[in-house]
């Protein structure tokens, strides 16, 4: 591990040159669609056609809509000046570097969070933080998330660091204006408040609802009829996102769609089910420590990828963040955690749901062989995993802090 470690830039170029050549030397490997939909999509605001608008020049199968909140198309709106093969590798560099940087933020936590729960030093050893980013970032770029990620041109990674910052923030408005802002762009996001209610920030929630309604009223005020159509007709609209049954899509609602061979929509199973997953939830969060910001946050995203009705592979970058904490955090040394961790590493490198999606005829397809439609299961799977564990090991802790309770109370027997 040690010689990986030293060898961290070496491999670290070697993964980025790589993943580059694979860009320009294969077929599909700039076709970067979801980046087309922002910048094209984002352009067609010009004529009032934003939400008429569909990319199927590569997706002919699937016409792609904009499916975003109209902020976003304001965001990406300059962007459609510029060539968009320059705007494709400036794209796929800045997402490599912001995995990098949410890599090192997540160690930083986990460095702290080993200090606070006062590990000798010793046992920390000489950790050097920014090698040890960047091997994991090597690795990082061909997992089926971030791999995803950059094929598609998605923007997940560059949200899951605005919330990764502001959760780091001391300042509650940059806090809350960051999660603000980034759940404008893209509604998944603003699951990122329940990470303020958790640890009683409350000025920092209340802010990043003011900012999203900002984000909404700046919308409206400059695109008029087209803000207010996604707010009043399509806002909530799961088909128009594409197939829920699709193995790509691995929310709770994909899963059970799958199992079922048809689409539970909003029925009372998926509503248990939500249910579950957040009482879960709720209990891991109460096992853990009590100063583990990163464990907070990861409980809090997986809840969202979760319950969100439609949660696309590329949208489960988080798991690379979850990865480092179960790799380096404080109970890296238990079993379970080393079972949790290696469960989670073998399904994004070898890329199950890409795997399952050659034997799906059309992502249009909803029914499917039973024993697929389960391992279908896989990241629904891995969160109750995170879930049960986290909830394991806080019971222990607390069984171990009364015995020591115990051991620390007087001996009150009389003498003889």
């Amino acid at each position: 591990m040690n010689r990986l470690v030293r060898c961290a830039p070496f491999l670290l170029a070697l993964s980025v040159i790589t993943r580059l050549v694979w860009a320009f030397a294969t077929p599909n490997g700039m076709n970067l669609v979801d980046l087309h939909v922002y910048v094209d999509g984002s352009a067609a605001l010009l004529g009032g056609g934003l939400y008429d608008f569909t990319y199927a020049v590569e997706t002919p199968d699937f016409p792609l809509p904009f499916t975003y909140p109209p902020f976003a198309a304001l965001v990406f709106f300059p962007l459609h000046y510029l060539p968009f093969t320059v705007v494709g590798v400036g794209w796929q560099l800045a997402t490599m570097a912001a995995m990098f940087v949410l890599i090192r933020l997540s160690l930083g936590l986990i460095l702290d969070l080993r200090r606070d729960q006062g590990e000798p030093t010793a046992a920390r050893g000489t950790f050097d933080r920014t090698r040890v980013s960047m091997l994991w970032t090597a690795l990082a770029l061909w997992t089926e998330p971030v791999r995803t990620t950059l094929d598609y041109g998605q923007v997940n990674v560059f949200l899951a660091l605005a919330a990764m910052v502001a959760i780091r923030s001391t300042r509650w408005w940059l806090a809350g204006g960051l999660v603000g802002v980034a759940a404008g762009i893209k509604l998944t996001p603003a699951i990122t408040g329940l990470y303020f209610l958790a640890t009683k920030q409350w000025k920092a929630a209340v802010f990043s609802a003011v900012v999203f309604a900002a984000t909404v009223g700046i919308s409206v005020a400059v695109l008029g009829q087209q803000a207010t159509t996604y707010f009043t007709t399509l806002l909530g609209d799961a088909d128009r996102i594409g197939p829920v049954g699709s193995v790509w899509n691995q929310s709770l609602r994909g899963t059970m769609s799958r199992i079922a061979g048809r689409d539970v929509d909003s029925s009372a199973v998926w509503i248990v089910g939500v249910l579950v997953v957040g009482v879960l939830a709720v209990l891991a969060w109460r096992a853990l420590r009590t100063d583990d910001r990163l464990g907070t946050l990861l409980v809090v995203q997986l809840l969202g990828l979760s319950v969100s009705p439609i949660s696309w592979s590329h949208h489960w970058v988080w798991v690379l963040p979850l990865l480092v904490w179960l790799f380096h955090g404080p109970d890296r040394h238990r079993l379970g955690t080393r079972v949790v961790a290696t469960y989670w590493l073998v399904t994004v490198v070898v890329g199950i749901p890409w795997v399952l999606s050659f034997f799906q005829d059309s992502i249009w397809l909803v029914s499917r062989p039973g024993t697929l439609a389960w391992l279908g299961a896989v990241d629904m799977v891995g969160v109750v995993l995170v879930y049960g564990w986290t909830i394991r090991l806080g019971r222990e802790r607390v069984i171990a802090r009364k015995a020591e309770n115990r051991s620390r109370e007087p001996d009150e027997r009389p003498s003889r």
